[in-house]
């Protein structure tokens, strides 16, 4: 009987680190630490965030001279301006996000998601 539960406890143990693995997955940032997002809305690497929308979740753009790599890729706004996106997917910041590590924008509205690397 100790050996099973012994098993159980030991099975118990990899379970909750397996789970706090996929849970620590590192959320994508810019290069100021910010938490960056991506938008459900948006389809074919082609951003649908402007007005109002933009207010809240701004886009996160590109520099002049600035060079994607990897998964990075910038996709171009309506107005003209880089945008950069991850796995061809436009990335935003939200604006209620006040310092690193904030993501208060997951899961906001059903359609906003952070993205973890």
């Amino acid at each position: 009987m100790n050996t099973l539960l012994i098993r159980g406890a030991s099975m118990l143990t990899a379970a909750l680190l397996m789970a706090a693995v996929a849970h620590a997955a590192t959320l994508l940032t810019a290069k100021n630490g910010m938490t960056l997002y991506v938008f459900d809305k948006d389809k074919g690497g082609v951003s649908s965030c402007y007005g109002f929308c933009a207010d809240f979740w701004p886009p996160y753009l590109a520099k002049k001279g600035e060079k994607a790599m990897k998964a990075w890729s910038m996709v171009k706004r309506k107005d003209g301006k880089l945008q950069w996106a991850f796995g061809g997917k436009p990335l935003y910041f939200y604006a209620i996000d006040k310092k690193k590590g904030d993501a208060k924008g997951d899961g906001k509205n059903g359609v906003w998601h952070v993205v973890k690397e």
